[in-house]
């Protein structure tokens, strides 16, 4: 422990070193932030072209982030940085002056509780119409008409939409949130303590676009089940890839016109990738073989939705009517009410926001890249059009205009290698000066498992033990699945508990498979968190070192009351 001080708040760690994950510090400014690892988002050595075009933390003063803290005046930070280290990005947050703080706190505490009140309003009668106008204009835009240089100004268009949403998506974000401490703060005022449990099971969203999600792929899979034809096309051993019941698919009248409602599926919920926070990722609507391997997944354990569906609604009903049942008439009963009334209308708007904004945005401004990739690729620039994605944006716009300003081979074969070393590291949880506030005061942080994965000693864990965060509760024991990769994820046997980094809402459809979940990611309101308790599986996040120590075959149990992950063999047995 060191007792100075940096950016006004007492340091507790420095870690500005480290022989196998080294680090460049620019200036002083750097070391004194707490820069942590964003595994939840961006778990892989990032792209040059997703870093230098539509990153999603703070790059300027223009920057949707900074627009956050201007328009909230949001007490809790001023600039919210990003910082590639070794291929991975890393971000940390600027504090606030004191003063500038204090009275920033009293406008933030004033304000923010009327977003929360009038955003829903405002989302429904005139944002979303705004979003979904932006996407069908890039949706319906005649790419293969266009020219290189008008490509150009469609990706400047789709800049301009890109941070448009971003700025609706920390609105909304902060709007949602204010209705769940709302929430929170009269369940405490008025019970004397807060059951995370007991509220977990009710700020749950049962009417979303994740839902509308499952739903279709639910009716694909009742399509498959009631035709004998396609039923034996999709009765396939495991082995065989998903590419041949497409093409089998092709050969048959009773497939073609599955192959139809498919891409009505894909066209409505396929603008998505497995990290959505990336550009180099092929989408559901690129590769149907994606929903394909989903699908026979869901033939296998014959997915029921509405059984699914049910279950969410009866847990969050019984929770609401326990809690109420815990109350006599009077106004703390009315306040309750009215909190609980407008959390459970704005919880879907965390998966609806991600639908529109991470998705579907980045889904777009992918296929923009893609065309002026295939215009690079004829023009003997490239050898491929995936390889724009191992370019910087400016550099795209040289070649764009002039083939000969690099030579974008050697930049492509030498950033290919680069990733696949960085590939091999193991990136710490955080990097430069933790402090008290940085720790322990600056809130978005929490999502990120903070501050458990400061104060986690994880040179004391075992091979046996993994301590993370209790997230869903139960327990539960099974054969462990590591997935590490959007290929691997395709490995998930039915009953099985995944390992992985970090989930969001495209991985949505492997939950009904899964017996539990080990994350490396996350704190208690994250993703993989909300949807462990929306399928009523035990998970345990911000575990860290999951994906390291337990390899697929082992058998697991997965404590998720008390946030422990017990590695019950060293077998690996499955495939």
């Amino acid at each position: 422990m060191s007792d100075d001080y940096a950016s006004g708040s007492k340091v507790l760690s420095r870690s500005l070193q480290d022989d196998n994950f080294p680090i460049k510090w620019e200036n002083d400014e750097e070391k004194n932030l707490m820069w942590w690892y964003d595994d939840l988002h961006v778990p892989k050595p990032v792209s040059p072209m997703y870093a230098t075009f539509c990153p999603w933390w703070d790059t300027d003063a223009t920057s949707s982030l900074s627009y956050m803290y201007r328009r909230f005046w949001a007490p809790f930070g001023k600039r919210w940085l990003g910082k590639i280290i070794n291929g991975y990005v890393y971000t940390a947050v600027v504090p606030r002056d004191p003063q500038d703080a204090k009275l920033a706190t009293s406008y933030y505490s004033s304000i923010i509780p009327f977003y929360a009140d009038k955003f829903l309003k405002w989302w429904n009668d005139r944002l979303l119409p705004e979003v979904e106008g932006n996407l069908q204009y890039l949706d319906n835009y005649p790419y293969e008409r266009a020219s290189l240089k008008e490509l150009l100004y469609v990706l400047e268009e789709s800049l301009d939409i890109f941070d448009r949403h971003w700025r609706l998506h920390w609105i909304l974000s902060l709007a949602q949130i204010q209705s769940f401490l709302q929430f929170k703060s009269v369940y405490k005022e008025i019970f004397g303590t807060i059951d995370e449990e007991e509220i977990g099971k009710i700020l749950l969203s049962v009417d979303d676009k994740n839902w509308d999600s499952m739903e279709a792929l639910w009716k694909l899979k009742n399509q498959i089940k009631q035709s004998v034809a396609l039923r034996k096309i999709f009765q396939e051993p495991k082995d065989k890839p998903a590419e041949r019941t497409l093409h089998r698919l092709k050969l048959s009248s009773r497939g073609k016109k599955f192959l139809r409602s498919l891409s009505e599926y894909t066209r409505v919920y396929g603008n998505k990738s497995l990290y959505t926070h990336e550009l180099i990722y092929p989408t559901w609507k690129e590769n149907p073989a994606a929903v394909i391997q989903v699908l026979k997944g869901f033939l296998e354990i014959d997915y029921d939705y509405p059984k699914d569906l049910r279950r969410v609604k009866e847990t969050r009903d019984l929770a609401i009517k326990k809690i109420f049942a815990k109350l006599s008439v009077g106004a703390g009963k009315k306040r309750l009410k009215e909190a609980l009334d407008l959390a459970t209308k704005m919880a879907p708007l965390t998966p609806n926001h991600h639908f529109y904004f991470d998705q579907g945005t980045h889904a777009r401004i992918r296929r923009i890249f893609l065309e002026v990739g295939d215009r690079l690729t004829k023009a003997n620039i490239i050898d491929d059009r995936e390889d724009i994605f191992l370019l910087t944006y400016d550099e795209m716009r040289a070649l764009a205009v002039d083939c000969n300003a690099y030579d974008a081979r050697k930049i492509v074969s030498n950033r290919k290698e680069e990733m696949k070393r960085q590939a091999e590291l193991q990136p710490p949880d955080w990097v430069g000066t933790a402090t008290q506030w940085a720790t322990y005061e600056e809130p978005f942080k929490q999502n990120w498992g903070f501050p458990e994965k400061f104060e986690r000693e994880l040179g004391n864990v075992g091979v046996k033990e993994i301590r993370g965060i209790a997230a869903s509760p139960g327990v539960s024991e099974g054969i462990a699945r590591v997935v590490k990769s959007p290929e691997e994820i395709d490995l998930v046997q039915p009953g099985e508990i995944m390992v992985c980094q970090m989930t969001n809402p495209s991985w949505y459809s492997v939950f009904p498979k899964l017996k539990a979940l080990v994350a490396d990611a996350g704190g208690v309101l994250s993703h993989p968190a909300i949807i462990s308790r929306e399928f009523g599986i035990p998970s345990v996040v911000g575990a860290a070192v999951g994906t390291r120590l337990i390899k697929s075959g082992q058998t697991i149990r997965v404590d998720g009351d008390k946030g422990v992950v017990s590695i019950l063999d060293q077998s690996t047995s499955r495939n």
